[in-house]
Protein backbone atom coordinates (compact mmCIF):
# COMPACT_ATOMS: atom_id res chain seq x y z
CA UNK A 1 0.00 0.00 0.00
CA UNK A 2 1.42 3.40 -0.69
CA UNK A 3 1.54 6.29 1.72
CA UNK A 4 -0.67 8.32 -0.38
CA UNK A 5 -2.80 6.18 -0.15
CA UNK A 6 -2.32 4.75 3.81
CA UNK A 7 -2.53 9.10 4.58
CA UNK A 8 -6.08 8.87 2.48
CA UNK A 9 -7.71 5.66 4.76
CA UNK A 10 -6.35 7.87 7.75
CA UNK A 11 -8.04 10.99 6.55
CA UNK A 12 -11.52 9.12 6.53
CA UNK A 13 -10.73 7.14 9.52
CA UNK A 14 -13.73 7.57 12.48
CA UNK A 15 -12.94 9.27 15.30
CA UNK A 16 -12.42 7.59 18.80
CA UNK A 17 -15.81 7.62 20.70
CA UNK A 18 -14.52 9.40 23.48
CA UNK A 19 -13.21 12.05 20.60
CA UNK A 20 -16.75 12.18 19.35
CA UNK A 21 -17.72 12.78 23.64
CA UNK A 22 -15.01 15.19 24.28
CA UNK A 23 -15.98 17.66 21.23
CA UNK A 24 -19.42 17.63 21.90
CA UNK A 25 -18.61 18.86 25.94
CA UNK A 26 -16.45 21.62 24.07
CA UNK A 27 -19.42 22.41 22.03
CA UNK A 28 -21.64 22.12 24.45
CA UNK A 29 -19.34 24.87 26.83
CA UNK A 30 -19.42 26.74 23.80
CA UNK A 31 -22.98 26.92 23.20
CA UNK A 32 -23.27 27.97 26.99
CA UNK A 33 -21.35 31.44 25.76
CA UNK A 34 -24.00 31.74 22.84
CA UNK A 35 -27.60 30.73 23.74
CA UNK A 36 -29.88 32.52 26.18
CA UNK A 37 -29.59 30.78 29.57
CA UNK A 38 -33.24 29.21 30.87
CA UNK A 39 -34.92 27.07 32.90
CA UNK A 40 -38.49 25.79 32.82
CA UNK A 41 -40.87 25.24 35.68
CA UNK A 42 -41.05 21.64 36.71
CA UNK A 43 -44.00 19.84 38.95
CA UNK A 44 -45.43 16.51 39.76
CA UNK A 45 -47.40 14.90 38.03
CA UNK A 46 -50.28 12.29 39.04
CA UNK A 47 -47.32 9.70 39.55
CA UNK A 48 -45.51 12.30 41.83
CA UNK A 49 -42.58 12.18 39.04
CA UNK A 50 -41.29 16.40 38.22
CA UNK A 51 -41.90 17.03 34.94
CA UNK A 52 -41.47 20.08 32.45
CA UNK A 53 -45.02 22.60 32.44
CA UNK A 54 -45.25 23.36 29.05
CA UNK A 55 -44.96 26.90 28.04
CA UNK A 56 -42.84 27.63 30.98
CA UNK A 57 -39.41 28.16 29.62
CA UNK A 58 -38.12 31.80 30.54
CA UNK A 59 -35.13 33.66 30.57
CA UNK A 60 -32.46 33.84 33.12
CA UNK A 61 -29.10 35.48 33.72
CA UNK A 62 -26.16 33.87 31.84
CA UNK A 63 -23.71 31.47 33.20
CA UNK A 64 -21.38 30.29 30.84
CA UNK A 65 -18.71 27.48 31.24
CA UNK A 66 -15.18 28.51 31.09
CA UNK A 67 -12.85 25.76 29.37
CA UNK A 68 -11.04 25.04 32.43
CA UNK A 69 -14.67 23.99 34.02
CA UNK A 70 -15.54 22.45 30.33
CA UNK A 71 -12.53 20.48 30.50
CA UNK A 72 -13.28 19.55 34.49
CA UNK A 73 -16.81 18.20 33.70
CA UNK A 74 -15.55 14.83 32.81
CA UNK A 75 -14.51 14.40 36.26
CA UNK A 76 -17.43 16.15 37.57
CA UNK A 77 -19.55 13.57 34.68
CA UNK A 78 -17.39 10.69 36.41
CA UNK A 79 -18.68 11.45 40.10
CA UNK A 80 -22.59 12.48 38.71
CA UNK A 81 -22.53 8.85 36.93
CA UNK A 82 -21.36 6.64 39.81
CA UNK A 83 -24.19 4.71 41.08
CA UNK A 84 -24.32 4.17 36.90
CA UNK A 85 -20.66 3.64 36.20
CA UNK A 86 -20.36 1.09 39.51
CA UNK A 87 -23.81 -0.67 38.47
CA UNK A 88 -22.72 -1.51 35.40
CA UNK A 89 -19.10 -2.89 36.28
CA UNK A 90 -20.51 -4.52 38.79
CA UNK A 91 -23.15 -6.58 36.64
CA UNK A 92 -20.97 -7.27 33.44
CA UNK A 93 -17.62 -8.82 36.08
CA UNK A 94 -20.53 -11.09 37.47
CA UNK A 95 -22.54 -11.78 34.22
CA UNK A 96 -18.76 -12.63 32.80
CA UNK A 97 -18.29 -15.37 35.44
CA UNK A 98 -21.65 -16.89 33.99
CA UNK A 99 -20.01 -16.85 30.57
CA UNK A 100 -17.03 -17.79 31.64
CA UNK A 101 -18.74 -21.20 33.85
CA UNK A 102 -19.32 -22.23 29.64
CA UNK A 103 -23.42 -23.04 30.92
CA UNK A 104 -24.58 -20.79 28.21
CA UNK A 105 -21.91 -22.18 25.32
CA UNK A 106 -23.24 -25.81 26.69
CA UNK A 107 -26.77 -25.57 26.45
CA UNK A 108 -26.45 -23.69 23.04
CA UNK A 109 -24.12 -26.88 21.80
CA UNK A 110 -26.74 -29.15 23.76
CA UNK A 111 -29.50 -27.34 21.53
CA UNK A 112 -27.24 -27.51 18.23
CA UNK A 113 -26.96 -31.58 18.70
CA UNK A 114 -30.68 -32.18 18.99
CA UNK A 115 -31.81 -30.22 16.26
CA UNK A 116 -29.00 -31.39 13.77
CA UNK A 117 -30.33 -32.55 10.55
CA UNK A 118 -34.54 -32.33 11.81
CA UNK A 119 -36.68 -29.37 11.21
CA UNK A 120 -33.93 -27.44 10.13
CA UNK A 121 -35.47 -24.13 9.15
CA UNK A 122 -36.57 -24.09 13.30
CA UNK A 123 -33.33 -23.30 14.17
CA UNK A 124 -33.33 -19.69 12.91
CA UNK A 125 -36.30 -18.58 15.35
CA UNK A 126 -35.11 -20.49 18.21
CA UNK A 127 -31.82 -19.52 18.41
CA UNK A 128 -32.95 -15.92 17.31
CA UNK A 129 -35.14 -16.61 20.27
CA UNK A 130 -32.47 -17.56 22.56
CA UNK A 131 -29.45 -14.94 21.85
CA UNK A 132 -32.14 -12.29 21.92
CA UNK A 133 -33.54 -13.49 25.67
CA UNK A 134 -29.71 -13.79 26.71
CA UNK A 135 -29.33 -10.19 25.42
CA UNK A 136 -32.66 -8.71 26.39
CA UNK A 137 -31.95 -9.49 30.38
CA UNK A 138 -27.96 -9.65 30.89
CA UNK A 139 -27.11 -7.37 28.43
CA UNK A 140 -25.10 -9.91 25.82
CA UNK A 141 -23.45 -8.31 22.85
CA UNK A 142 -19.62 -8.97 22.59
CA UNK A 143 -20.21 -11.96 24.50
CA UNK A 144 -22.10 -13.48 21.65
CA UNK A 145 -19.21 -12.83 18.70
CA UNK A 146 -17.42 -16.15 19.52
CA UNK A 147 -20.73 -18.28 18.73
CA UNK A 148 -20.51 -16.46 14.67
CA UNK A 149 -18.04 -19.29 13.34
CA UNK A 150 -20.21 -22.13 14.84
CA UNK A 151 -23.53 -20.96 13.37
CA UNK A 152 -22.34 -19.75 10.02
CA UNK A 153 -20.39 -23.89 9.97
CA UNK A 154 -23.94 -25.14 11.28
CA UNK A 155 -25.80 -22.72 8.40
CA UNK A 156 -23.42 -23.86 5.72
CA UNK A 157 -24.08 -27.48 6.80
CA UNK A 158 -27.52 -27.26 6.62
CA UNK A 159 -28.07 -26.25 3.25
CA UNK A 160 -27.97 -22.57 3.94
CA UNK A 161 -25.05 -19.58 3.55
CA UNK A 162 -22.86 -17.53 5.87
CA UNK A 163 -25.59 -14.87 6.18
CA UNK A 164 -27.89 -17.08 7.68
CA UNK A 165 -25.43 -18.06 10.38
CA UNK A 166 -24.38 -14.39 11.06
CA UNK A 167 -27.62 -13.32 11.09
CA UNK A 168 -28.51 -15.88 13.83
CA UNK A 169 -26.33 -14.01 16.38
CA UNK A 170 -26.52 -10.52 15.02
CA UNK A 171 -30.17 -10.32 14.39
CA UNK A 172 -30.56 -12.33 17.77
CA UNK A 173 -28.43 -9.89 20.18
CA UNK A 174 -29.53 -7.10 18.10
CA UNK A 175 -32.97 -6.86 18.78
CA UNK A 176 -33.01 -8.24 21.92
CA UNK A 177 -31.21 -5.16 22.87
CA UNK A 178 -34.06 -3.21 20.51
CA UNK A 179 -36.42 -4.65 22.68
CA UNK A 180 -34.77 -5.63 26.17
CA UNK A 181 -37.31 -6.12 29.09
CA UNK A 182 -34.73 -5.70 31.36
CA UNK A 183 -31.31 -4.80 30.14
CA UNK A 184 -29.94 -3.20 32.81
CA UNK A 185 -27.61 -1.64 31.01
CA UNK A 186 -29.53 0.31 28.18
CA UNK A 187 -33.02 -0.08 29.74
CA UNK A 188 -31.96 0.06 33.22
CA UNK A 189 -29.88 3.26 32.60
CA UNK A 190 -32.32 4.97 30.45
CA UNK A 191 -35.08 4.82 32.79
CA UNK A 192 -32.88 5.40 35.67
CA UNK A 193 -31.93 9.05 33.91
CA UNK A 194 -35.79 9.24 32.85
CA UNK A 195 -36.90 9.06 36.68
CA UNK A 196 -38.82 5.93 35.41
CA UNK A 197 -39.57 2.77 38.29
CA UNK A 198 -36.74 -0.08 37.42
CA UNK A 199 -38.67 -2.62 34.71
CA UNK A 200 -41.98 -0.44 33.98
CA UNK A 201 -43.85 -0.56 30.82
CA UNK A 202 -41.76 -4.35 30.43
CA UNK A 203 -44.86 -6.06 28.82
CA UNK A 204 -45.00 -3.50 26.05
CA UNK A 205 -41.20 -4.16 25.10
CA UNK A 206 -42.10 -7.81 25.09
CA UNK A 207 -44.55 -7.49 22.54
CA UNK A 208 -42.35 -5.20 20.31
CA UNK A 209 -39.57 -7.75 20.76
CA UNK A 210 -41.54 -10.66 19.53
CA UNK A 211 -43.16 -8.37 16.50
CA UNK A 212 -39.69 -7.47 15.68
CA UNK A 213 -38.53 -11.82 15.73
CA UNK A 214 -41.40 -13.17 13.57
CA UNK A 215 -40.54 -10.03 10.72
CA UNK A 216 -36.86 -11.07 10.91
CA UNK A 217 -37.85 -14.71 11.08
CA UNK A 218 -39.92 -14.48 7.61
CA UNK A 219 -37.54 -12.58 5.91
CA UNK A 220 -34.46 -15.22 6.78
CA UNK A 221 -36.03 -18.31 6.47
CA UNK A 222 -37.57 -17.50 3.05
CA UNK A 223 -33.79 -16.60 2.01
CA UNK A 224 -32.87 -19.37 3.36
CA UNK A 225 -35.25 -21.62 1.86
CA UNK A 226 -33.80 -19.87 -1.41
CA UNK A 227 -30.33 -20.77 -0.87
CA UNK A 228 -31.07 -24.33 -0.23
CA UNK A 229 -32.94 -24.95 -3.14
CA UNK A 230 -30.45 -22.81 -5.55
CA UNK A 231 -27.34 -21.99 -3.77
CA UNK A 232 -26.05 -20.04 -7.04
CA UNK A 233 -28.55 -17.16 -5.46
CA UNK A 234 -26.57 -16.56 -2.56
CA UNK A 235 -25.15 -13.16 -2.56
CA UNK A 236 -21.72 -14.88 -1.22
CA UNK A 237 -22.07 -17.59 -3.69
CA UNK A 238 -18.06 -18.61 -4.88
CA UNK A 239 -16.64 -17.44 -1.64
CA UNK A 240 -14.43 -20.09 0.33
CA UNK A 241 -15.70 -21.05 3.75
CA UNK A 242 -13.49 -24.07 3.65
CA UNK A 243 -12.40 -22.63 7.45
CA UNK A 244 -16.26 -22.87 9.18
CA UNK A 245 -16.34 -26.60 8.51
CA UNK A 246 -17.78 -28.08 11.63
CA UNK A 247 -15.65 -29.84 14.09
CA UNK A 248 -16.38 -32.22 16.82
CA UNK A 249 -15.22 -30.11 19.42
CA UNK A 250 -17.99 -27.29 17.93
CA UNK A 251 -21.00 -29.36 19.05
CA UNK A 252 -19.00 -30.46 22.09
CA UNK A 253 -19.30 -28.01 24.59
CA UNK A 254 -19.50 -29.47 28.17
CA UNK A 255 -23.20 -28.89 30.37
CA UNK A 256 -22.72 -30.84 32.68
CA UNK A 257 -23.88 -30.74 36.61
CA UNK A 258 -21.84 -27.90 37.62
CA UNK A 259 -22.82 -25.90 33.73
CA UNK A 260 -26.72 -26.67 34.62
CA UNK A 261 -26.57 -25.42 38.61
CA UNK A 262 -24.63 -22.35 37.16
CA UNK A 263 -27.40 -21.60 34.55
CA UNK A 264 -30.51 -22.52 37.23
CA UNK A 265 -28.73 -20.20 39.72
CA UNK A 266 -28.65 -17.42 36.72
CA UNK A 267 -32.44 -17.86 36.04
CA UNK A 268 -32.70 -17.78 39.69
CA UNK A 269 -31.17 -14.72 39.92
CA UNK A 270 -33.63 -13.38 37.00
CA UNK A 271 -36.59 -14.45 39.40
CA UNK A 272 -35.29 -12.36 42.33
CA UNK A 273 -34.34 -9.47 40.51
CA UNK A 274 -37.85 -9.50 39.04
CA UNK A 275 -39.38 -9.49 42.38
CA UNK A 276 -36.93 -7.13 44.33
CA UNK A 277 -37.79 -4.52 41.68
CA UNK A 278 -41.34 -4.93 41.47
CA UNK A 279 -42.53 -5.99 45.12
CA UNK A 280 -39.71 -3.99 47.38
CA UNK A 281 -38.45 -1.38 44.96
CA UNK A 282 -34.89 -2.37 44.84
CA UNK A 283 -32.69 -0.21 42.42
CA UNK A 284 -29.38 -0.10 41.21
CA UNK A 285 -27.33 -0.95 44.36
CA UNK A 286 -29.70 -3.58 45.51
CA UNK A 287 -29.70 -4.84 41.94
CA UNK A 288 -25.88 -4.85 41.88
CA UNK A 289 -25.70 -6.84 44.93
CA UNK A 290 -28.07 -10.03 43.86
CA UNK A 291 -25.93 -9.95 40.85
CA UNK A 292 -22.13 -9.86 42.66
CA UNK A 293 -24.02 -12.67 44.88
CA UNK A 294 -24.66 -14.97 41.60
CA UNK A 295 -20.93 -14.28 40.75
CA UNK A 296 -19.84 -15.66 44.35
CA UNK A 297 -22.54 -18.70 44.06
CA UNK A 298 -21.65 -19.92 40.78
CA UNK A 299 -17.55 -19.35 41.57
CA UNK A 300 -18.44 -22.43 44.27
CA UNK A 301 -20.38 -24.50 42.21
CA UNK A 302 -17.47 -24.34 39.42
CA UNK A 303 -14.92 -25.13 42.66
CA UNK A 304 -13.10 -22.11 41.58
CA UNK A 305 -10.66 -20.74 44.06
CA UNK A 306 -11.09 -17.23 45.46
CA UNK A 307 -7.56 -16.23 43.46
CA UNK A 308 -9.21 -17.72 40.45
CA UNK A 309 -12.24 -15.93 41.09
CA UNK A 310 -11.00 -12.49 41.85
CA UNK A 311 -8.84 -12.95 38.13
CA UNK A 312 -12.43 -13.12 36.67
CA UNK A 313 -14.06 -10.72 38.01
CA UNK A 314 -10.89 -8.54 37.27
CA UNK A 315 -11.17 -9.74 33.20
CA UNK A 316 -14.58 -8.69 33.15
CA UNK A 317 -14.31 -5.06 34.40
CA UNK A 318 -11.61 -4.93 32.09
CA UNK A 319 -14.26 -5.64 29.06
CA UNK A 320 -16.40 -3.33 30.37
CA UNK A 321 -13.93 -0.51 31.61
CA UNK A 322 -14.27 1.42 28.10
CA UNK A 323 -17.86 1.54 28.04
CA UNK A 324 -18.13 2.57 31.46
CA UNK A 325 -15.96 5.98 30.59
CA UNK A 326 -18.33 6.37 28.25
CA UNK A 327 -21.08 6.73 30.45
CA UNK A 328 -19.17 9.37 32.70
CA UNK A 329 -17.71 11.43 29.73
CA UNK A 330 -21.14 11.74 28.56
CA UNK A 331 -22.53 12.80 31.88
CA UNK A 332 -20.15 15.77 31.52
CA UNK A 333 -22.32 16.68 28.15
CA UNK A 334 -25.10 17.01 31.12
CA UNK A 335 -22.85 18.68 33.58
CA UNK A 336 -21.81 21.71 31.04
CA UNK A 337 -25.08 21.90 29.88
CA UNK A 338 -26.58 22.01 33.24
CA UNK A 339 -24.39 24.80 35.00
CA UNK A 340 -24.26 26.69 31.56
CA UNK A 341 -28.55 26.82 31.98
CA UNK A 342 -28.92 26.05 28.35
CA UNK A 343 -30.25 22.26 28.97
CA UNK A 344 -33.63 23.60 29.00
CA UNK A 345 -32.84 25.92 26.21
CA UNK A 346 -32.09 23.02 23.86
CA UNK A 347 -35.03 21.54 24.93
CA UNK A 348 -37.09 24.53 24.28
CA UNK A 349 -35.59 25.09 20.87
CA UNK A 350 -35.96 21.58 19.39
CA UNK A 351 -39.93 21.36 20.98
CA UNK A 352 -41.01 24.30 18.46
CA UNK A 353 -40.61 22.70 15.42
CA UNK A 354 -41.95 19.44 16.74
CA UNK A 355 -45.10 21.04 18.16
CA UNK A 356 -46.39 21.94 14.91
CA UNK A 357 -46.06 18.21 13.93
CA UNK A 358 -48.62 15.43 15.23
CA UNK A 359 -47.77 13.66 18.62
CA UNK A 360 -47.18 10.14 16.60
CA UNK A 361 -44.91 12.04 14.21
CA UNK A 362 -42.89 13.54 16.95
CA UNK A 363 -42.51 10.15 17.74
CA UNK A 364 -40.44 8.79 14.84
CA UNK A 365 -38.54 11.87 14.72
CA UNK A 366 -36.94 10.38 18.11
CA UNK A 367 -36.77 7.26 16.72
CA UNK A 368 -34.86 8.45 13.65
CA UNK A 369 -32.73 10.63 15.57
CA UNK A 370 -31.92 7.85 18.14
CA UNK A 371 -31.06 5.56 15.27
CA UNK A 372 -28.74 8.38 13.16
CA UNK A 373 -26.96 8.88 17.01
CA UNK A 374 -25.94 5.25 17.55
CA UNK A 375 -23.64 5.92 13.95
CA UNK A 376 -21.74 8.03 16.27
CA UNK A 377 -22.08 6.64 19.94
CA UNK A 378 -22.25 2.94 19.28
CA UNK A 379 -22.99 2.50 23.26
CA UNK A 380 -25.90 1.62 24.85
CA UNK A 381 -25.55 2.83 28.18
CA UNK A 382 -23.11 6.11 26.82
CA UNK A 383 -25.78 7.14 24.33
CA UNK A 384 -28.57 7.10 27.06
CA UNK A 385 -26.04 8.64 29.41
CA UNK A 386 -25.83 11.31 26.54
CA UNK A 387 -29.53 12.03 25.08
CA UNK A 388 -31.94 10.90 27.55
CA UNK A 389 -31.25 14.18 29.70
CA UNK A 390 -32.57 16.00 26.65
CA UNK A 391 -35.05 13.61 25.45
CA UNK A 392 -37.24 13.03 28.70
CA UNK A 393 -38.53 16.60 29.02
CA UNK A 394 -38.61 16.87 25.49
CA UNK A 395 -41.35 14.18 25.66
CA UNK A 396 -42.91 16.22 28.27
CA UNK A 397 -43.34 19.05 26.40
CA UNK A 398 -44.40 17.58 23.29
CA UNK A 399 -47.19 15.50 25.19
CA UNK A 400 -45.59 11.84 24.95
CA UNK A 401 -44.95 9.71 27.70
CA UNK A 402 -41.16 9.27 28.73
CA UNK A 403 -41.80 4.85 28.42
CA UNK A 404 -41.94 6.34 24.61
CA UNK A 405 -38.74 8.33 25.12
CA UNK A 406 -36.87 5.25 26.30
CA UNK A 407 -38.38 3.11 23.47
CA UNK A 408 -37.33 5.38 21.50
CA UNK A 409 -34.01 5.17 22.00
CA UNK A 410 -33.70 1.24 22.61
CA UNK A 411 -34.87 0.75 18.85
CA UNK A 412 -32.74 3.77 18.00
CA UNK A 413 -29.65 1.79 19.83
CA UNK A 414 -29.97 -1.71 19.28
CA UNK A 415 -30.79 -2.92 15.82
CA UNK A 416 -28.52 -0.35 14.42
CA UNK A 417 -25.45 -1.74 16.17
CA UNK A 418 -25.47 -4.27 13.70
CA UNK A 419 -25.71 -2.03 10.85
CA UNK A 420 -23.44 1.11 11.72
CA UNK A 421 -19.34 0.43 10.39
CA UNK A 422 -19.26 2.68 14.16
CA UNK A 423 -20.50 -0.41 15.54
CA UNK A 424 -20.36 -4.17 15.08
CA UNK A 425 -21.39 -4.50 11.27
CA UNK A 426 -17.93 -4.83 9.81
CA UNK A 427 -16.83 -6.80 13.15
CA UNK A 428 -19.56 -9.60 12.78
CA UNK A 429 -19.21 -9.74 9.34
CA UNK A 430 -15.82 -10.12 9.24
CA UNK A 431 -15.49 -12.79 12.31
CA UNK A 432 -18.37 -15.17 9.71
CA UNK A 433 -16.21 -14.56 6.58
CA UNK A 434 -18.62 -12.09 5.17
CA UNK A 435 -18.07 -9.30 2.99
CA UNK A 436 -19.18 -6.23 4.36
CA UNK A 437 -20.72 -5.07 0.96
CA UNK A 438 -22.60 -8.29 1.04
CA UNK A 439 -23.62 -8.37 4.43
CA UNK A 440 -25.22 -4.57 4.42
CA UNK A 441 -26.71 -5.75 0.57
CA UNK A 442 -28.51 -8.40 2.64
CA UNK A 443 -29.55 -6.89 5.87
CA UNK A 444 -30.17 -3.22 4.78
CA UNK A 445 -33.82 -4.50 3.08
CA UNK A 446 -34.49 -6.11 6.55
CA UNK A 447 -33.26 -3.37 8.67
CA UNK A 448 -36.00 -1.04 6.66
CA UNK A 449 -38.89 -3.00 7.41
CA UNK A 450 -37.93 -3.82 11.19
CA UNK A 451 -37.35 0.32 10.95
CA UNK A 452 -41.03 -0.16 9.75
CA UNK A 453 -42.33 -2.14 12.50
CA UNK A 454 -41.29 -0.03 15.00
CA UNK A 455 -42.72 3.54 13.52
CA UNK A 456 -45.46 1.69 13.60
CA UNK A 457 -45.10 0.06 17.29
CA UNK A 458 -43.82 3.60 18.49
CA UNK A 459 -47.48 5.38 17.14
CA UNK A 460 -49.13 2.32 18.67
CA UNK A 461 -47.54 3.31 22.12
CA UNK A 462 -48.26 6.74 22.00
CA UNK A 463 -52.01 5.91 20.64
CA UNK A 464 -52.60 3.83 23.81
CA UNK A 465 -50.71 5.87 26.36
CA UNK A 466 -48.07 3.51 27.15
Amino acid sequence: MSDANAAGKKKLAMPHVYVLLAIIILVAAVLTWVLPAGQFERAPNAAGRNVVVPGSWHAIDQTPVSPFKAVKAIFDGMVDAADIIFFIFIDYAAISLLIASGAFHGMVSGLLRVLKGKARAVIIPLFIVIFGFAASTIGMFEESLPFIPIFVGIAIAMGYDAIIGVAIVALGVGMGYSGAFMNPFTVGVAQGIAELPPLSGSWYRIICHVVMIIVASIYMIRYALKIQKDPGKSLVAGDDFSKFAIGEDSLNHEFGIRQKLSMLVFLLTLVIFVVGVKVWGWYFGEIATVFLLMAVVIAVIMGWSPNEFSRKMVAGLGDITAACMMVGIARGIRVVLTEGNIIDTVVYGMSIPLQYLPIWLAGEFMLILQTLLNFLIPSGSGQAATVMPIMAPLSDLLGISRQVAVLAFQFGDGLSNILWPTAFAVVMAGIGGVKVTAWWKWLVPLFLWLLLAQAVLIAIAIGIGY
